[in-house]
């Protein structure tokens, strides 16, 4: 059996800034839409890539530790 990951979800603290981040990596979004108040689901693809990531409101537990923010501070650097 050969298994692939197609879509992993993460948390994130803000929607906009994430998909802002992803947007300037030059991702593609997929979608990005509110199914319910106070649910917003965002998708993006990387370039050439068979699996996505998703992430936003009232679909994920958004608590980061430390080291998240951190890496996720260098990671924003990056595209700056």
């Amino acid at each position: 059996m050969n298994w692939k990951i197609e879509l992993i979800f993460i948390p994130v603290t803000d929607v906009d800034r994430a998909k802002a981040f992803y947007l300037k990596l030059g991702w593609r979004l997929d979608i990005d839409f509110e199914p319910a108040e106070g649910v917003r689901i965002v998708q993006f693809t990387p370039p050439g890539s068979g699996c996505s990531i998703s992430f936003g409101k009232g679909v994920t537990p958004a608590q980061l530790n430390r080291a998240q923010l951190d890496a996720l501070s260098w990671a924003e650097s990056l595209v700056r």
